[in-house]
């Protein structure tokens, strides 16, 4: 499956048509959304005494209770103890300090969430922009690296800062390298599609989990249209060539071994779980392979009926319909 392209041509396939259409339709631009980015790491790590923690709670009431869930605290709460040795914690300062250099004032993902939550605002009028929030939780000793509600998202930079940061999750290669910064945003949105996207419980195929996943993939490049597929599904833009060269080869094996309408959990997981390879279709295929498929399927499925909305679509649980009028069939190259 391994092609050794030339450069160019593998930066094409990772990231072109990126900038054709690119930029929001009128209709979307004008839809009036601010962003401010708060950035509470610099404030809880200036506390010096489990007092100041608690005042820093006070302040950020919405942010303690939904994402620290620390909302009330008596004042010899140990939680309050608790978040105050992570707050004194030098080697927590020190990676508070490292996020702050990496990210800057954030201007870009500002920018990045405005646009995008213009989108999701057209497309549905009662969403509600979230207060945006940064911290900096000591790799998940207070706090996730991403949390999304209905009113709060919250962004735990010391996951994305990247392979100059001191420390770094202690996950699998293949998922840490979803913690860079080009991917933080995406991952948000492709939380936030949650929301929006209709799933039918008694469908356990491998096609509907490949569809419902690929409508989520949809939507995020929708919503950021800017946005390289490899930041999206959080492949290699190496992977990403190398998919894109071999989908019909992919597509045939799932064919071939009559895997559409499997439902085995153990068959099912193998192509959209967590994985480093799909070794059944080629050592070099990446994981979720089927996840990514799903996506070209819910592509051609738009590109074929331009007339559906992104609502339509995210509420549409006719996984048949939805397949067979995208008529989904690459070619396979020799």
């Amino acid at each position: 499956m391994y092609y050794r392209f030339l450069l160019l041509a593998t930066l094409l396939l990772a990231f072109g048509c990126k900038d054709e259409g690119c930029e929001l339709p009128d209709e979307i631009a004008s839809v009036p959304v601010t962003v401010q980015i708060e950035r509470l790491e610099k404030s809880f790590f200036d506390a010096n005494s489990p007092q100041d923690v608690a005042a820093f709670l006070q302040a950020n009431p919405m942010f303690a209770d939904k994402y620290l869930q620390a909302g009330n605290q008596p004042p010899d709460s140990p939680l309050l103890t608790s978040l105050y040795d992570m707050a004194t914690n030098p080697a927590l300062d020190s990676l508070a300090q490292q996020a702050s250099q990496r990210f800057g004032d954030m201007e870009e993902e500002q920018q990045q969430l405005e646009r995008a939550f213009k989108v999701v605002k057209y497309h549905y009028p009662e969403f509600y922009v979230p207060q945006v929030k940064t911290f900096v939780t000591g790799l998940g000793t207070m706090g996730n690296d991403l949390f999304v509600s209905d009113s709060l998202l919250v962004f735990g930079l010391d996951y994305f800062i990247g392979k100059s940061a001191s420390y770094r999750p202690q996950v699998y290669d293949y998922i840490l390298s979803r913690y860079e910064r080009e991917k933080m945003v995406p991952a948000a949105m492709l939380l936030l599609s949650d929301r929006y996207n209709r799933t039918d419980a008694s469908d356990r195929t491998l096609l509907a989990e490949m569809l419902n996943i690929g409508k989520a993939y949809y939507f995020v490049e929708t919503v950021l249209p800017c946005t390289a597929d490899s930041a999206i599904i959080s492949y290699t833009s190496q992977q990403i060539a190398d998919v894109n060269r071999n989908e019909g080869r992919i597509w045939a094996h799932f064919i071939e071994k009559g895997l559409l309408y499997e439902k085995s959990p153990f068959v099912v997981n193998k192509y959209i779980g967590e994985r480093p390879n799909t070794p059944e279709i080629d050592p070099t295929a990446p994981g979720r392979i089927g996840a990514w498929v799903g996506w070209q399927i819910v592509r051609k499925y738009m590109e074929r009926n331009p007339e559906v909305t992104l609502p339509e679509l995210m509420a549409d649980t006719d996984y048949r319909k939805i397949f067979n009028q995208s008529r989904y069939k690459p070619e396979r190259r020799r």
